[in-house]
């Protein structure tokens, strides 16, 4: 089998913490593409049409890894083309990203309520990712694990491409400690603690998850910490790691946590409207570090708004 060669380094930095796109020329069998536009323009005129592509080559804005392409270059099947898209303007997140803790090899970071930790969609240049990349000056910085935009705490960041393996590998097969806290309803019927095991399934472009019958794929264990009035601070220690599991099982037993905008009721807030954040935290992290074998623990230096600012609590 034939190896293909490897990838050369990007020729254009990154911007405001974003790494240029990357294409690489497909094979052309019948000849269809004369010269490098007539590809550029088939793949994009529809994203952005003819005369975008051409304007973008007018302004040597592709490259190659040889330089600017005017795109009269002859089509080259295996070639790297770069570029940077052009992002839509996005309301900044009015919430800095904290530093818990900074190394040669990871940086454990404090995310705030409705920053992604990665570009997604359309939250790209305001994501955790980005402003430590362009504040922290590591432009190599990749997660280990990705924090739900809306949830808000502790997620660890890789510093050097070698190390990215290692960490990552600690999530992928469960050898992290994670504790989440919660503020939701509190419902003296629900017997706590509990621990939750059912089968989660979230299909690519809807917004919620859904609980369905068949083989278990989500664990988590609840535990109610204590009790002011209606509200209660709950411990949720999850075994599994589904997208939304602990917000899709909290709602499971009535008790959904509070200002969650998609469980139980979809809803969507104006991008703008920071006032009322999910009450989750992602509040501990403990791994047994995979490249010197120290034993780490973080604590998240946030706090719930609700609880924080609300009455003395009482005992469950």
């Amino acid at each position: 089998m034939r190896r293909r060669s490897p990838v050369p380094p990007a020729p254009l930095p990154q911007r405001d913490g974003i790494d240029p796109v990357r294409v690489r020329l497909p094979a052309d069998p019948d000849g269809v593409w004369g010269t490098v536009r007539d590809h550029l323009v088939d793949r994009f005129q529809g994203a952005i049409g003819a005369g975008r592509v051409d304007a973008m080559l007018g302004a040597g804005r592709f490259v190659g890894a040889d330089g600017v392409l005017s795109g009269d270059e002859p089509y080259g099947a295996g070639r790297y083309v770069w570029f940077h898209r052009d992002f839509a303007p996005e309301v900044r997140v009015p919430f800095e990203v904290g530093i818990v803790y900074r190394d040669e090899r990871i940086v454990i970071a404090d995310k705030p309520h409705f920053l992604a930790t990665t570009p997604r969609g359309r939250h790209i240049t305001e994501t955790a990712l980005a402003r430590l990349r362009r504040d922290l000056g590591l432009p190599a910085l990749q997660p280990a694990h990705r924090l739900d935009r809306l949830t808000a705490g502790l997620a660890l960041f890789i510093v050097r491409p070698e190390d990215r393996g290692a960490y990552q590998g600690l999530f992928s097969e469960r050898r992290v400690r994670k504790e989440y806290e919660a503020v939701a309803p509190y419902d003296g019927a629900v017997a706590l603690p509990v621990t939750v095991r059912s089968r989660i399934v979230k299909e690519r472009g809807v917004i919620a998850a859904r609980e369905e019958a068949g083989a278990v794929n989500a664990e988590s264990r609840i535990e109610l910490v204590e009790r002011r009035g209606g509200l209660g601070r709950y411990r949720l220690l999850p075994t599994t790691g589904r997208t939304h599991q602990l917000r899709v099982h909290m709602n499971g037993l009535g008790l959904p946590i509070r200002h969650d905008p998609v469980y139980p009721v979809v809803r969507d807030p104006a991008p703008d409207d920071f006032t009322a954040p999910l009450q989750l935290l992602a509040k501990v992290l403990e791994f047994t570090d995979p490249v010197d074998g120290r034993s780490r623990r973080f604590e998240s230096g946030l706090r719930l708004a609700e609880w924080a600012q609300g009455v003395p609590p009482r005992s469950p």
